[in-house]
């Protein structure tokens, strides 16, 4: 007999969460191994980062994907700084919102996903515009040169996890 703790964790039948299941496929799909965490969001890495997608189901659904990164003290200390930055942030991309709470940077993308809607183009899309806010966020925060901030800390360091190159650490959910 087999060990129950070596058998792999099942997602929840399509039917439960129709939107949720869509989402878990793409993600395995693109080799993402995406975990469900104890809200019942799906986690996944992309660039050594940890995002993650809330699904609200219903007649509307939605599909909220979003990171999450602890501030720099220098930056964190600077209330009306972090204020602009997100402010600036929010005006110059579409399609993603920044914010900050109990010094955490969150930075989301959000999709009411329609029958039919192409979930795999939402997902990649918005996986890649918050990792580029997050990016522009910090250069923006710290008064870096576009670029500056662009290699992370985990790149440095051989792909190991670990605060960023702006010395922020990925959230560990929500």
């Amino acid at each position: 007999m087999s060990d129950p703790t070596s058998l792999p964790n099942f997602p929840p039948p399509a039917n439960e969460h129709p939107l949720r299941g869509r989402v878990l496929d793409v993600l395995v799909d693109a080799g993402a191994q995406p975990n469900i965490d104890t809200d019942g969001d799906v986690a996944y890495q992309a660039n050594d980062q940890t995002i993650f997608v809330r699904v609200t189901e219903g007649d509307l659904p939605v599909m909220r994907v979003f990171g999450q990164w602890t501030l720099p003290e220098e930056v964190a200390s600077d209330a009306e700084k972090v204020s602009a930055t997100c402010n600036e942030v929010n005006l110059s991309l579409n399609c993603v919102k920044t914010g900050v709470a109990n010094n955490t940077l969150v930075v989301t993308s959000e999709h009411l996903v329609v029958q039919g809607a192409d979930v795999a183009t939402l997902v990649q899309v918005s996986t890649s515009i918050i990792l580029s806010a997050v990016q522009l966020w910090h250069e923006r925060a710290l008064g870096l040169e576009p670029g500056q901030g662009s290699q992370t800390q985990a790149d440095q360091d051989g792909g190991q996890s670990g605060p960023d190159a702006n010395g922020s650490t990925p959230g560990q959910g929500s």
